[in-house]
């Protein structure tokens, strides 16, 4: 798959394409069913499929200082979308002169005079253009006048059976995920993600609690600025880990991952951290990655480290019946 950082990467005598558009955070099941649907469009062409999102995400441009919460990184993005069979990867840096264009010049710039679309899928929600004034109706419009058609997909309903939304379906989107998310409701966002809930970043120096002391040594994740991070508590996951530039996982390790700001010792930062099951090592430096499986418990201050130790024995026995270890 190629990867684009603007479209003056687009490579010469580029010919007419599929495309599809949108932000993509998370690549849930609704952005999986979308994303088919274009590809298979191209392929039915014999035409490239290409798929554009953008970088920072445009509510941080146009109102600053209101990013959401952020469910996958560019690059875990690229992987996912890879996956399905995407093409070329465009990643459209976010301007207020990008947000200001509108939806006539934003289709006709980059759709038309740039990317060559000769279709463009979309799902049926899609806005853009100037204070999101177009939509699939002119989309419609704009494509028969410039010569490529539109399909909208529809949005993916479904039951999660999670903790907290178990009821009534729901529809797939990044804003129910983030609301599973910030909830502790880690099993409704694997449902609707398809996959479990990742945060990762680099193993950092912890805040010198004690936590080797006690026997439970952590291995603290230092994350992205925007980074998704479930609700405070203790959850059962997965942890992968490698080498900083190595280009494939070494391990993946079952753990017990706790997160807050250790109210037993009236911690105020809020961090997450890994105890690793089984593996006496370092992984200080180390890139990991922390798929969320099943929230265990809330956070709790106990009143001595013995209870601490007790709980945390508990917390260990049960990842371990979650995971199957």
């Amino acid at each position: 798959m190629q990867r684009w950082r603007g479209l003056e990467q687009l490579p010469g005598g580029w010919g007419r394409c599929v495309v599809t558009i949108g932000v993509f955070d998370g690549v849930h099941r609704g952005h999986q069913q979308l994303i088919d649907q274009a590809v298979r469009r191209a392929r039915q062409r014999d035409l490239p499929c290409v798929l554009v999102t953008f970088d920072p995400h445009p509510s941080e441009v146009v109102r600053p200082g209101s990013h959401p919460a952020q469910l996958t990184t560019l690059q875990r993005r690229a992987e996912l979308v890879e996956e399905l069979g995407v093409d070329v990867f465009c990643v459209l840096p976010f301007t207020q002169e990008l947000s200001k264009m509108s939806p006539e010049e934003f289709v006709h710039e980059i759709l038309v005079e740039r990317l060559h679309a000769a279709a463009v899928v979309v799902g049926e929600n899609f806005t853009f253009g100037h204070k999101a004034a177009g939509n699939i109706e002119l989309l419609h419009t704009l494509g028969r006048r410039f010569g490529f058609e539109v399909e909208s997909a529809d949005l993916l309903s479904g039951h999660t059976d999670g903790a907290v939304q178990e009821e009534l379906p729901v529809t797939f989107s990044s804003t129910f995920i983030r609301s599973c998310v910030d909830a502790g409701d880690v099993e409704a966002a694997s449902a609707a993600l398809g996959r479990h809930h990742r945060l990762e970043g680099i193993v950092v120096r912890g805040m010198g609690r004690g936590g080797r002391e006690l026997g439970y040594p952590t291995a603290n994740l230092s994350m992205p600025e925007f980074a998704a991070v479930p609700a405070d508590g203790v959850y059962a996951c997965w942890f992968t880990h490698r080498q900083r530039g190595a280009e494939h996982p070494e391990s993946t390790l079952p753990a017990a991952v706790s997160v807050g700001s250790n109210p037993t010792f009236s911690g105020t930062e809020r961090t997450v951290e890994a105890f690793v099951l089984d593996v006496e090592r370092d992984f200080y430096g180390e890139y990991a990655e922390l798929d969320f499986v099943r929230r265990l418990r809330g956070m709790v201050r106990f009143d001595s480290s013995a209870e601490l130790v007790r709980r945390m024995e508990l917390d260990v026995a049960e990842t371990r019946s979650v995971l199957g270890v």
